[in-house]
């Protein structure tokens, strides 16, 4: 992503949080795996969002008016000896060139420096109870800015969350998000492709991961953004199943919920299909009546419609359909009014998505649903999912768990499904796998 985008989000921000106010944000820490080993790093969503700077031990500090430069950044210095083992790192100078902030600073004089860009402030903006040891430093640096007081120095007098400014702004895409994210759409579309036609009864679920692995790899993408439920048979009735090894067997659907990662933002698709490339008739009831879910909650994704419409309208089809299938016995009304759908679908129509899989945003304001606007992401994610020990329906239901999940763009005029390139109809998966 182009410089200019993170510089246009550093203005926004500043203009919200206002002159005579700071706002400052941590990197994200280098995690052990085991004795020098550390897991690949992945940088806090909210610092990229605003910095672009992809290295830990840092922090970012913006200040509206500062007449030095309103935008500082802490920072590693340059270790060639740390370059030669791991690479090339910014440090200071590249802190300013390369990412354009206005000021760098080493960011072992941190406890030295920042202190004296609080002084007067107002307001401070940060994550609050999110990083522990910022929290402890800042309420440190404050009073020791109270101390100074009979000088004529003041300390801020109000702590205010960042995140409640940064992810409204993080809930709108701009075009240059949305480049990453249809990259990301598009690379997770052909591994969910690749699994479908390479799935045989006898395979393990982790030689299917690893079909999607490879094509995430072969496009250049590392970074799954989640990861990877492979779920075959009763396995998918665990929502967030990540064994992946269990073996395949021909009678069974495999539920597969993938998504690779672009340049920090996330792909995230479900599908599920027979293992042996044809629906029995129970399995292909119960998925028409998914698929039918998901073509109800789309309809209601437009400008101007509340976030939990496509909820209420996946509800309404899939209770009609299990009391159709026998699955549920009473008035829709009233078992909608009861709940009695939950035994069988037990979360939401979807969430959020962006720079995580479950992005940032409120779903409600002043407790009433959000209204959609345009470009917001959302997935559109219906669900059945039957126990295999679940006595109280006939035993061709059992052990069934089914879940369709596409990347969904509001636009002007209604919506974009950014994950289309995915078959998702009966007849389209049952040709893709039987090579037709």
């Amino acid at each position: 992503m182009k410089q200019a985008e993170f510089k246009k989000r550093r203005a926004l921000l500043m203009k919200r949080i206002g002159k005579g106010n700071i706002a400052i944000i941590a990197s994200a820490a280098q995690q052990t795996r085991n004795r020098d080993v550390h897991y690949p790093y992945r940088q806090d969503s909210d610092f990229y969002y605003l910095t672009g700077f992809n290295e830990a031990e840092s922090l970012a500090a913006f200040i509206p008016g500062r007449e030095q430069g309103e935008y500082v950044l802490f920072c590693r210095e340059f270790d060639e000896k740390k370059a030669l083992w791991e690479g090339a790192h910014a440090g200071l100078e590249g802190a300013t060139l390369h990412y354009e902030a206005d000021d760098s600073f080493p960011i072992d004089d941190l406890d030295d420096i920042l202190p004296g860009m609080l002084e007067n402030k107002g307001k401070v903006f940060y994550p609050m109870g999110k990083d522990s040891e910022l929290d402890h430093k800042l309420l440190d640096w404050i009073n020791h800015i109270r101390k100074q007081s009979r000088s004529g120095v003041t300390a801020p007098g109000e702590l205010v969350s960042l995140e409640h400014v940064l992810h409204e702004m993080r809930l709108f895409k701009s075009p240059e998000e949305l480049k990453l994210m249809r990259r990301a759409a598009e690379v997770s579309a052909r591994a969910h492709v690749r699994a479908m036609q390479a799935c045989r009864p006898g395979m393990y679920e982790y030689e299917v991961e690893a079909e999607l692995i490879h094509e995430f790899i072969r496009d250049g993408l590392r970074a799954v953004a989640y990861p990877s439920i492979v779920a075959g048979g009763k396995n998918a009735c665990v929502l967030h199943y990540i064994e992946n090894k269990d073996k395949l067997h021909k009678d069974d659907l495999l539920l597969i919920d993938a998504g690779v990662e672009c340049d920090h933002y996330a792909a995230d698709i479900t599908r599920t299909f027979p293992v042996s490339g044809k629906f029995s008739e129970p399995q292909k009831l119960l998925y028409q009546l998914v698929l039918d879910a998901q073509a109800a909650a789309l309809e209601q994704i437009q400008p101007g419609i509340t976030w939990n419409k496509a909820h209420e309208a996946s509800v309404d089809v899939l209770t009609k359909g299990l009391v159709e299938l026998g699955l549920l016995k009473g008035r829709v009304k009233k078992l909608i009014k009861d709940e009695k759908y939950k035994q069988f679908y037990m979360h939401r129509i979807g969430h959020w998505l962006g720079m995580d899989v479950h992005d940032v945003g409120d779903y409600k304001i002043k407790d009433e649903w959000r209204i959609l606007e345009p470009g917001m992401v959302l997935t559109v994610e219906p669900g059945l999912y039957v126990p295999a020990d679940c006595e109280k329906v006939d035993k061709q239901w059992r052990g069934i768990g089914i879940r369709i999940e596409d990347d969904v763009l509001v636009t002007k005029n209604g919506y974009e499904i950014l994950t289309h390139a995915v078959p998702k109809s009966i007849a389209d998966i049952e040709a893709l796998m039987q090579g037709g």
